[in-house]
């Protein structure tokens, strides 16, 4: 005599099994393969680059970022010291050791001392590269690897992010569909951690008071690079 579970999972396993499964399997890549864009809010289809930016910066500011805006990498280093002076914080930083930000010829800017490499416990301010940004929320994009290091985002009290204007997307789902494409056609290997980072590390825990710097940075400033190629 069997129980009504027994039939219930007996007749589960006949669904899936035998000549449903390759049509499963059929569906299932079928709906990878798609990857359609869910529906977007209209705030996540600026028109143009110039309305993403727009957005991106008005979104990041009412999430207490601050943002300053350079023309190209060369202007970055004067950026960060004047950031860093203006709010009495020392001009030593962790410096992500991404290729990409030696176009701002750090060494001209004599008062800067910086380090590359991972944050470390005693480091107060950590500079990375963006590797997106969504305008739909003010959102930083950040990936993990040996040029971009995770503790950069969590670690320092204060984060300075530098951002390529042309990484500017709209939605999430634009940020996100390189790196599912790479995957998908095997030129790159994922990385490991992918944080979205929205305004500087909060949390309303204790009796419901906002307190900044909670889990991570207390501070975050996002330099956008209007030319990132340079001169």
């Amino acid at each position: 005599m069997t129980t009504a579970r027994e039939q219930i999972l007996a007749a589960l396993r006949q669904g899936y099994s035998g000549r449903h499964e390759s049509a499963a399997k059929v569906g299932a890549e079928a709906r990878v393969a798609r990857q359609g864009a869910n529906l977007l809010p209209a705030r996540a289809r600026p028109e143009g680059r110039k309305a993403a930016l727009s957005t991106f910066i008005a979104m990041a500011e009412e999430a207490s970022a601050t943002v300053a805006r350079v023309n190209t990498m060369i202007d970055v280093p004067n950026a960060v010291a004047d950031f860093l002076r203006n709010h009495n914080l020392p001009m030593r930083a962790a410096l992500a050791p991404d290729p990409a930000l030696d176009a701002a010829r750090w060494e001209r800017r004599k008062t800067l001392e910086l380090r590359k490499g991972r944050a470390e416990p005693f480091d107060e301010v950590g500079i990375s590269l963006a590797w997106k940004a969504v305008a739909e929320t003010g959102t930083l994009v950040m990936l993990s690897g040996a040029a971009t290091p995770t503790t950069l985002n969590f670690l320092p009290e204060t984060e300075i992010v530098i951002l390529p204007a042309d990484r500017v997307v709209g939605a999430y789902e634009e940020a996100l569909a390189p790196l599912r494409a790479n995957g998908a056609e095997g030129r790159h290997s994922l990385p490991r951690v992918v944080n979205f980072i929205t305004g500087p590390s909060r949390s309303a825990d204790i009796e419901q008071t906002l307190q900044l710097g909670a889990h991570g940075p207390r501070r975050l400033h996002i330099v956008i690079v209007d030319d990132a190629a340079g001169p």
